[in-house]
């Protein structure tokens, strides 16, 4: 008998269940598999995991199993990919991602006083999210646009390119208007 057999432990129990999406995200899973060869059908584990965040705001355990039976990966496969890239968020955030490139030439552009004047605007240290769950601060590897700096990238998908404090101001009282509006739709 193992130690944790003595000790009454079920190691299935803290197993993750795999997750369940509906018909509509499988079609989505089904189109991004359809772009490769059968027998490379892995290819298409960053796209799956994209959609998966889409939908969830975030990828988990139980999102990563799933994953890695549709494409008949590994588990641990599937793991390293959503830890290698820092586009795929592995817990919940605010609703708006706002990733500062912090890379030297953005630095040397006011990259870094973007992110500590957000930071102060905004209340949240780095990584943290605000108290009103909208906003969670992030710095940022390169985004290719260093001629651009400082550049902002909102919820890995809206590049904000020249971002002056004016220009931070606006783009936070937007989202905030986005988000108010939104909650009242």
């Amino acid at each position: 008998m193992s130690t944790t057999e003595k000790k009454g432990l079920d190691l299935k129990s803290l197993e993750p269940v795999p997750s369940e999406f509906s018909k509509e995200v499988l079609a989505r899973f089904a189109v991004e598999v359809a772009k490769y060869p059968n027998e490379q059908k892995q290819s298409a584990v960053m796209a799956c995991l994209s959609i998966v965040q889409q939908i969830n705001g975030f990828v988990d355990a139980s999102d990563e199993l799933f994953l890695s039976k549709y494409l008949d990966m590994s588990p641990m496969a599937v793991h390293e990919v959503s830890t290698f890239y820092n586009m795929y968020n592995l817990e919940p955030l605010g609703k708006f991602k706002i990733n500062v490139c912090t890379n030297l030439p953005c630095q040397l552009r006011g990259g870094l006083n973007a992110l500590e004047y957000l930071c102060k605007k905004l209340d949240a240290a780095v990584g943290e999210t605000t108290k009103d769950g909208l906003f969670t601060l992030q710095p940022g590897e390169c985004m290719g646009a260093c001629a651009d700096a400082p550049v902002l990238l909102v919820n890995d998908r809206n590049m904000c390119s020249f971002m002056s404090m004016e220009k931070i101001d606006q783009l936070i009282d937007g989202l905030k208007h986005v988000a108010v509006k939104g909650d009242q739709a």
